[in-house]
C-alpha cells in the first residue's frame, strides 16, 4: 500500500504494516510523537493506532484537533507543525457504533529500563530486578501510570492485556530492548489493583496469555492475573527488631521455629463459612500463641501464590506475590510488622527446586522453555509432574537470586529454608539410568544449581546482615553449611533429617525393643558438628497417613503421651536448632488437614491441657537457659555422661553453655529406675527443672522431691554423683544450685 511522505517520515511503509500485524517489536518508534520537516517548517507527527477505530482525533490545549486517516484500517496521523517534544495530548478514538475511547498514548513515554538496567540483566547481576520488571506505578513528565517489562526473548510481540484495554493485545504491544529479550512499556491512568496479563505472539504465531512472572499481587484462585500493587506505601513499625536483627548471631542464639500452614491454622467460624483468616486477623493470636511456648520464630510453608487449595503451597505460580487467599500484599506486611514488633522472627519456604506445567505460569514462557529445559531428562521432575528450572541461564539464575531477596528487602523477611535441595543438586535424583544427563566432568551434580544457591546465599548474608538460610538437604552432602568463600554451599542451617527419621523410627518401637535400637539415638551425636543443624519434627510427618505424633507412639493412652512428653524433651536438649508443626504442642490425634484449624477446643481436655503446659514450660526453660542453645554448634556444648546403657534404654549427657550446665537424664522404658547413678560434674545440690513425668504435665509423679544433692563415689569419669529416681519414659533436665 502506498502511503504518503509526511506520513512515512521517519519510517517506511514495512514499519506500518508490521503495526497493522501487530507484530512491531518498536511500536514506540512509529506511533507517538515523532520530530519532522515539511517543505523546510520543523515539527512534529502524531501516529496513533486502533484496529477498529473508524476515526481519530487530538485533544491538546483545550481543543479537538481531527487526525488524517491512511486508508490503513485504524491508523491515524497529524502533523503539527512548529512543536517539540514532549508534548502532552490524549488521543479520542471513535468507532462505528457511535461509541469513543479516549486515552494517552502510551507511545510518547521513554524507556523505564535504562542502558545500565539491561547491562546487568544480561551479566545475570541485577539483584533488585524486581524494581524494574513486572508493574511499577510511576510518574513520568506529570503523568501517573504503571510501567510494565518483562523478559521473552523469543516472542514476537508481547502485549500488556486487562480490563482497561477490553483484554485486547492489539492495542497496547510493549518495545523490545534489544538483544536483553526485555519488553517495555509505560501506560498511563492504571490505577492500583488493576488486573493485567501478557499477551506473547510466539515465533510460530500462537498466542500465549501469561500472568506477569514478577507480579506483585495476583487474582484469587481459579482466576489467574496479575494485580497491579505498590509495595512502597506500607508503613512499617518494627524498626527496632531490623537494628538488633543486623547484630544477632542465629547460631549463637535460641532458636525454636514454630512451622504453620496459614491456611489450616485459624479458620473463622461456620457462621462465615469456615473461611479462611486473613494475614490481618491471624498475626496477633499468633503471636500469642507462639510467645505462650517460648518459639522465637515461626516458619510459614509457602505464602507465594499457588494454584491448589488442598497442598502446602510447594507448586508455586506466583513467585512475588503472597497468595490473595488471606488478603493483599499491605495485609501480609502487617502480618510481619505485629510479629517483628511481639519479638517473632518469621521465616518463609521458599521453592527454587521446581514450578508446576500450568499454562498460564512460567511453562513454556515465550513459546519456548525459557524458565525451564527444554531436553525432560534435566527438566522435569517426574516424581512430582514439575518442571525444573535452568539454573545455568543467567537470567533465570538472576530471577531466582532477586527473587529471594525481594521477600527479605520488601516484607522484612528474617530467614528463608529451601526445600528440596537434593534435588536441586543432583542431576540423576530420582532417576534410572539413562534419564538424566551427566555434568561436563561425567558427574551427578547439578554444577549450575550449586552455584546458584552459592550466589544466593553469598548475596543474602552480605546483604542482609542477621538474615539467615535453612536447607532442606536429605542427603550426605558436605558443606551445606559451610560458607561459599570455603567451598560449601553457604546455608546458616541444615535440616537434620537422619535426626528426625531415625528418633522417630526410635520412638516408634515397643519399649521392650528399645534396648536393641539404642543407636538409633546416639548416632547423630557422631555428625552434630558436621553441619549446623536443626532439629525438625516437621509437616513431612504428620500427613498423608503417617499420623499425628502423639499417634506415633505405641503403648497404651498414657504411654503414648509419656511418650511424646519424652520425645520433645529430647529434642529440646539435643544439640541443634528446633522446629515443631503447628498442632504437636497440642498433642493432636489427628494428622494435618488443609480445611482444618488448630485444635484449640483440645485444651478443655486434662490431658491436652497438661501436654501445653509441659511444652510451654519447656519452652520457657529454653529461652532462659543458655545452656541449651548458645553453643549449639560447638563440641563445648555438649557431652556425654553415659551413651551406653543400652539395656535399660538410658541416656545421660550435659548441655553447657557460658553461663553453666544442665544434666539431662532420659528413660526410655515404662519402668521406674530406682537409685540410678550419675556422675557429675560438681558436688553440692541439683535442682529438677523439668521432669516430664510431673503430675501437673499428666505424668504418674515419680520424682526426687525436687532437689538432689550429690555424694562422694566414682562414677562415669566424675568424682561425684547423684543417686536418682528415674520416673518412666521421662525426661529429667538438672541444674546445679
Amino acid at each position: 500500500m502506498m502511503y504518503s511522505k509526511i506520513l512515512l517520515s521517519g519510517i517506511v511503509s514495512e514499519d506500518i504494516e508490521r503495526i497493522l500485524r501487530v507484530e512491531h517489536s518498536d511500536p514506540h518508534s512509529v506511533l507517538g510523537g515523532h520530530p519532522a520537516k515539511v517543505k523546510w517548517v520543523n515539527g512534529l507527527i502524531i501516529r496513533a493506532f486502533h484496529p477498529d477505530a473508524s476515526g481519530a482525533c487530538m485533544k491538546l490545549d483545550g481543543e479537538s484537533i481531527p487526525m488524517d486517516d491512511c486508508q490503513a484500517p485504524g491508523f491515524f496521523w497529524l502533523w503539527l507543525a512548529g512543536r517539540k517534544l514532549p508534548l502532552n495530548y490524549l488521543i479520542s478514538f471513535s468507532f462505528p457504533d457511535g461509541s469513543t475511547w479516549e486515552n494517552e498514548s502510551p507511545y510518547r513515554f521513554p524507556p523505564t529500563l535504562g542502558p545500565q538496567d539491561l547491562y546487568f540483566v544480561a551479566e545475570g547481576k541485577h539483584y533488585r530486578l524486581y524494581e524494574k520488571l513486572g508493574a511499577h506505578p510511576m510518574e513520568i513528565d506529570g503523568v501517573s501510570g504503571i510501567a510494565f517489562a518483562v523478559w521473552a526473548p523469543n516472542a514476537k510481540r508481547v502485549s500488556v492485556v486487562g480490563g482497561f484495554n477490553r483484554w485486547d493485545g492489539r492495542l497496547f504491544p510493549m518495545r523490545s530492548m534489544g538483544s536483553t529479550g526485555i519488553w517495555e512499556i509505560f501506560i498511563p491512568g492504571i490505577a492500583q489493583g488493576e488486573l493485567y496479563k501478557y499477551e506473547i505472539k510466539t515465533k510460530s504465531n500462537e498466542l500465549r496469555i501469561k500472568t506477569d512472572p514478577y507480579a506483585f499481587a495476583m487474582e484469587l484462585r481459579p482466576e489467574t492475573a496479575s494485580r497491579v500493587w505498590d509495595l512502597d506505601h506500607y508503613e512499617w513499625s518494627d524498626q527496632e527488631w531490623l537494628d538488633q536483627r543486623r547484630t544477632r548471631d542465629c547460631l549463637a542464639g535460641p532458636m525454636s521455629i514454630y512451622e504453620v500452614h496459614l491456611g489450616s491454622w485459624l479458620r473463622i467460624s461456620e457462621e462465615e463459612d469456615n473461611r479462611w483468616a486473613t494475614y490481618r486477623e491471624i498475626a496477633l493470636p499468633l503471636v500469642d500463641h507462639v510467645k505462650k511456648y517460648g518459639f522465637t520464630h515461626v516458619e510459614l510453608m509457602p505464602i507465594m501464590e499457588h494454584p491448589f487449595d488442598a497442598s502446602w503451597g510447594y507448586q508455586v505460580t506466583g513467585y512475588f506475590a503472597p497468595t490473595s487467599r488471606f488478603g493483599t500484599p499491605d495485609d501480609f506486611m502487617f502480618f510481619v510488622d505485629v510479629l517483628h514488633q511481639n519479638g517473632v522472627g518469621v521465616i518463609l519456604d521458599w521453592v527454587p527446586a521446581h514450578f508446576p506445567r500450568d499454562d498460564f505460569s512460567l511453562r513454556l514462557f515465550d513459546g519456548t522453555a525459557l524458565y525451564e529445559h527444554a531436553d525432560p531428562r534435566q527438566g522435569e521432575h517426574r516424581d512430582w509432574g514439575t518442571l525444573i528450572f535452568n539454573y545455568g541461564r543467567n537470567e533465570v539464575r538472576n530471577f531466582l537470586v532477586g527473587n529471594a531477596l525481594f521477600w527479605l528487602d520488601k516484607y522484612h523477611v528474617d530467614g528463608l529454608r529451601v526445600d528440596a535441595v537434593a534435588s536441586l543438586i543432583y542431576l540423576d535424583y530420582s532417576r534410572e539410568e539413562g534419564e538424566w544427563v551427566p555434568n561436563r566432568y561425567g558427574g551427578n551434580e547439578n554444577l549450575d544449581a550449586i552455584e546458584f544457591l552459592q550466589e544466593f546465599n553469598a548475596m543474602v548474608y552480605g546483604l542482609f546482615p542477621g538474615c539467615f538460610t535453612v536447607a532442606e538437604e536429605s542427603t550426605a552432602w558436605t558443606g551445606v553449611t559451610t560458607p561459599t568463600y570455603l567451598g560449601g554451599l553457604g546455608f546458616g542451617f541444615k535440616w537434620d533429617m537422619g535426626w528426625m527419621h531415625d528418633t522417630l523410627e526410635y520412638f516408634s518401637k515397643d519399649p521392650i525393643h528399645r534396648n536393641f535400637h539404642h543407636n538409633d539415638l546416639t548416632f547423630s551425636m557422631m555428625y552434630a558438628y558436621s553441619e549446623n543443624f536443626v532439629l525438625p519434627l516437621s509437616h513431612d510427618e504428620v500427613v498423608y497417613g503417617k499420623g499425628s505424633l502423639l499417634r506415633k507412639m505405641p503403648g497404651e493412652h498414657w504411654q503414648q503421651r509419656a511418650n511424646l512428653r519424652l520425645l520433645l524433651g529430647y529434642m529440646y536438649t539435643h544439640p541443634g536448632k528446633k522446629l515443631l508443626m503447628a498442632g504437636s504442642e497440642l498433642a493432636t490425634w489427628n494428622e494435618w488437614d488443609h480445611e482444618g484449624s488448630l485444635e484449640l477446643e483440645l485444651l478443655e481436655y486434662p490431658f491436652h491441657c497438661e501436654m501445653s503446659l509441659f511444652l510451654a514450660d519447656l519452652g520457657r526453660l529454653y529461652l532462659t537457659d543458655s545452656a541449651m542453645w548458645s553453643w549449639d554448634h560447638e563440641p563445648s556444648g555438649f557431652s556425654w555422661i553415659d551413651c551406653n546403657d543400652n539395656m535399660n534404654s538410658v541416656l545421660t549427657y550435659i548441655r553447657r553453655g557460658p553461663n553453666g550446665y544442665l544434666v539431662c537424664i532420659l528413660n526410655f522404658t515404662p519402668l521406674v529406675r530406682q537409685g540410678y547413678r550419675v556422675g557429675v560434674p560438681e558436688q553440692g545440690e541439683y535442682r529438677e527443672l523439668i521432669n516430664s513425668d510431673s503430675v501437673h504435665y499428666g505424668g504418674s509423679g515419680v520424682g526426687n522431691g525436687g532437689v538432689v544433692v550429690t555424694s562422694a563415689g566414682s562414677q562415669h569419669g566424675y568424682d561425684q554423683h547423684v543417686q536418682l529416681v528415674l520416673p518412666p519414659l521421662a525426661c529429667l533436665i538438672l541444674r546445679k544450685i
